[in-house]
Order: C-alpha cells, then structure tokens, then sequence
C-alpha cells in the first residue's frame, strides 16, 4: 500500500486539467479548508456517490495504559465519520483498475 500525498494529488489533477500547478493548489488547499470548516461547525457534508462526512461525539470512557496496566480516564472528544458512497464502494469492490461508470472528461478520470 502506498501513501499519496497532497502535492502528488495537486500535480495528477494540474496534469489532467492542463491547468497551473498553482491554481489548482489554491483550489485543493480552499476545498480542504471549507470541508473543515464546516464539520467544525456540526454540518454534514454530503457528496454524491462519493460519500458523507459527519461530527460524532464519542464519550468519555475508562482506559487501561499498556505499558503500567494503571486505569487512565480518557476525555470525551469529537471525531469525524466518513461513510463512503455508491461510486467509491464499487470502485473499492471491484478494485483500482475498474473502469468508472461516467466521467466528465472523455478518456481521463471521473470527476468527483
């Protein structure tokens, strides 16, 4: 399993689209940054086929330290839950090299 990274995903997209590096940097970085935004602010975010993102609250609970085996309190906190969509889990099921049912873009990546 590899990692791919923010910069490897801006290049992929600016090479796709023939757009500047830059531009589409601005664009990525802007969308990450709204996403963010409003999960902090409890909204759900809904992509089509793709999947949703949500706020859950997790709970306080009673930890066990591996290394001392001592009872450690652990804080309740906020997370985010992603469910993924239609699209992502055929494509996950099928596997990387499926073919995507539609794209925007003739003989290039769907859009998402």
């Amino acid at each position: 399993m590899a990692t791919v990274t923010k910069k490897e995903l801006i290049d992929r997209i600016a090479e796709i689209t023939q757009a500047k590096r830059v531009v589409v940097k601005r664009i990525v970085q802007c969308f990450l940054d709204e996403v963010v935004d409003e999960l902090a602010r409890d909204n759900r975010l809904e992509f089509r086929d793709f999947g949703v993102f949500e706020t859950r609250n997790r709970a306080a609970r009673r930890a066990q330290n591996p290394k001392t085996l001592d009872p450690v309190n652990v804080p309740s906190k906020r997370t985010v839950k992603f469910k993924m969509g239609r699209l992502m889990r055929q494509r996950l099921v099928k596997g990387p090299t499926a073919k995507p049912a539609s794209s925007a873009m003739p003989d290039e990546r769907p859009s998402i």
